[in-house]
C-alpha cells in the first residue's frame, strides 16, 4: 500500500486525513527531539484511524462507493495477480491488430494450480494511465482476451477475469474495428467455454466494457465496487443534462454490490479491508484469493457440459419483463 506521506484522500475521508496529519507532526517532533517519547500518543491516534475508517465505511452512499471504486490508491488487476499468485507469465497480442495494453492476461499459479488470469489494467501514474488507456480496451483487447480464453480451454485450465473499467473505448477508430462485435463475440463464446470461469468486479464495472469479460459460472464483486450499464455521470448528463445530479443517478441506478447481489446479478460479495481495499493490499488480495480457491474447487466438481448448461440458464434468467396479451 502507499506510504503515509503519499496517500490520497477522498472528500469523505477528511477526518482520517486530519488524524494522519497529526501523526506526521508527532513523528517529526520526535525526530527533532529523540528524548521525547511520542510512541504512546502515536499508537492511540493510529487506533483512532482504524475506528474512523470503520465509522466512515459503515454508511456509505452509492456515490461514495463509486468514488471508493475509483480511488487512486486502489489496487488494480496486476497488483491482485502479483499478491495472489506466483509465476505469472503475461501473454500479448490478439494476433490480428496489436497488443492492447488496457487488457492484460496470462497463466499464473493460484494455490499451486495453473489458472488463466485476464483483466483490465488502468495504470498507477499519469504515464501508465495513458499507456493503459485508463483501462478502456479497444476491440483488439477483447479479441486478445478471447484468444487467451480459448488457449486456457485448450489446455483445460480455469479462467479468472478481473473487471475494472469505466467502459470499452468509445473512439471512432474502435468502432471502425468492430468494438460492438468483439464484445458480443466474447459474451457468446464465454457462455460455451468448457472450463470453469470466475468473474470478479474489483473496481468499476461499466457497460459492455465489463460484460466483454464478465460471463462466467460465478460472478462476484468486491464490497466497494459498482456494476451497471452506464456511469452515474453519463446517466446524469442524459436524464438531467448535467453532471450535477450524479449522486442521485448513483442511487437510482442501484449499482453497488449489495444491490447487485439482491437482484441476483452477482453470486457473492467479497469483503474488503476496513475502509476499502486501498488501505491494505495484502488483506484485500488474501480475501479474494481464499474465495477464488474455494469457488474453483466447487466448480471442478461439476461436469463440463453441466457447467455450460448452468451458465447459460443463469444468464438467461436475468432481468424482468412482462408479456402483453396478443
Amino acid at each position: 500500500m502507499p506510504e503515509n506521506k503519499n496517500r490520497q484522500f477522498l472528500e469523505f475521508e477528511k477526518p482520517i486525513k486530519d488524524l494522519f496529519d497529526e501523526i506526521e507532526k508527532m513523528k517529526q517532533a520526535q525526530e527533532k527531539n529523540p528524548k521525547v517519547d511520542m510512541s504512546g500518543p502515536i499508537s492511540e491516534l493510529e487506533n483512532l484511524v482504524i475506528e474512523r475508517r470503520k465509522e466512515i465505511t459503515q454508511n456509505l452512499t452509492s456515490w461514495q462507493k463509486v468514488q471508493l471504486s475509483r480511488h487512486p490508491d486502489r489496487p488494480y488487476t496486476m497488483k491482485y495477480i502479483g499478491k495472489m499468485t506466483t509465476g505469472f507469465v503475461e501473454l500479448h497480442g490478439d494476433r490480428n491488430v496489436r497488443d492492447d495494453k488496457a487488457m492484460v492476461g496470462g497463466f499464473a499459479q493460484l494455490n499451486g494450480e495453473t489458472v488463466m488470469f485476464i483483466g483490465q489494467q488502468k495504470g498507477i501514474n499519469t504515464k501508465m494511465r495513458q499507456l493503459r488507456n485508463f483501462g478502456m480496451a479497444n476491440p483488439e483487447g477483447y479479441r486478445k482476451a478471447l484468444r487467451l480464453m480459448r488457449l486456457a480451454e485448450k489446455f483445460n485450465k480455469p479462467i479468472i477475469t478481473l473487471i475494472d473499467t469505466p467502459g470499452a473505448y468509445p473512439g471512432l477508430e474502435a468502432e471502425e474495428r468492430g468494438q460492438g462485435e468483439a464484445i458480443a463475440r466474447n459474451i457468446y463464446e464465454m457462455m460455451r467455454l468448457k472450463v470453469p470461469v470466475i468473474c470478479v468486479v474489483i473496481g468499476e464495472g461499466a457497460s459492455g466494457g465489463a460484460l466483454g469479460i464478465g460471463v462466467g459460472d460465478r460472478v462476484m464483486m468486491l464490497e466497494n465496487t459498482w456494476y451497471t450499464v452506464i456511469s452515474p455521470e453519463s446517466c446524469s448528463s442524459i436524464l438531467w443534462r448535467s453532471w450535477e445530479m450524479k449522486e442521485k443517478a448513483a442511487e437510482e441506478l442501484r449499482l453497488t454490490s449489495d444491490h447487485m447481489f439482491k437482484f441476483g446479478l452477482v453470486d457473492r460479495i467479497v469483503p474488503e479491508p476496513i475502509g476499502g481495499a486501498h488501505w491494505d493490499y495484502d488483506q484485500a488480495a488474501a480475501n479474494l484469493k481464499s474465495v477464488l480457491v474455494e469457488t474453483l474447487q466447487d466448480l471442478k466438481q461439476v461436469p463440463a457440459e453441466e457447467r455450460v448448461r448452468q451458465r447459460i440458464t443463469k444468464f438467461s434468467k436475468m432481468g424482468f419483463w412482462d408479456e402483453l396479451p396478443a
